[in-house]
């Protein structure tokens, strides 16, 4: 399986609706040694993996390392996986449990004198952030920061990732009816921040023209 170790797949790769039998012959034969197979399963899950890598705020190569170390695992277990059909998410709760492993071992990293470690790099603009144009596109974007952690991980999940629920559903630890549920309450909560913004922006351009 030597040659069969490229796990390079960059954030932007939609998984799509994906057949479990076709999964699990391209587990099979990974697990063979067939380097083709090994890269295909890169290319279909590369973004569920950088995805759920990604949600944790964690910086550029951390997050990055959160990646490689899932395949690693997989690479490792790719013969001893019991539902080889449903790798997905299999691949989403190991990269959930790398990044939560990341997030413990900085945290100990942390002076107990209490100064400032920096032990992130500022990745600069998102994809999302480099797509958003105009004042609209501003204001919906500062109102997407403000969301808890976990609708930002779920909205870039079903909105921009697009894999079967069951997938999204292992990366955040949920039960798969309640991903619809989840998804509109961040919905939701997304609309509301943006109007309270639309709504404080006009307020404050009206006190400016008032001076």
């Amino acid at each position: 399986m030597s040659n069969c170790v490229r796990a390079d797949a960059r954030p932007g790769g939609a998984v799509g609706e994906t057949d479990p039998d076709d999964v699990a012959a391209l587990v099979g034969r990974a697990a063979a040694g067939e380097a083709a197979a090994w890269d295909a399963i890169v290319e279909r899950f590369g973004g569920l993996v950088w995805a759920v890598a990604g949600g944790y705020r964690l910086g550029p190569a951390d997050t990055a390392e959160v990646a490689q170390t899932t395949w690693l695992r997989l690479l490792e277990n790719l013969d001893r996986i019991r539902e080889p059909a449903r790798l997905g998410g299999w691949l989403a709760t190991t990269a959930r449990r790398e990044a939560l492993r990341m997030l413990r071992m900085r945290a100990r990293e942390i002076p107990e004198d209490g100064a400032e470690l920096d032990v992130e790099v500022d990745p600069g603009p998102t994809p999302e952030e480099a797509v958003l144009d105009g004042d609209r596109d501003r204001r919906i974007w500062q109102a997407f920061t403000q969301l808890p952690e976990r609708c930002r991980v779920l909205l870039h999940l079903v909105v921009v990732v697009a894999p079967p629920y069951a997938e999204v559903a292992a990366a955040l630890d949920l039960p798969v009816g309640s991903i619809g549920p989840s998804r509109a309450r961040c919905l939701r909560r997304l609309r509301k921040l943006y109007q309270d913004g639309a709504s404080g922006s006009a307020d404050g351009e009206g006190a400016d023209d008032g001076r």
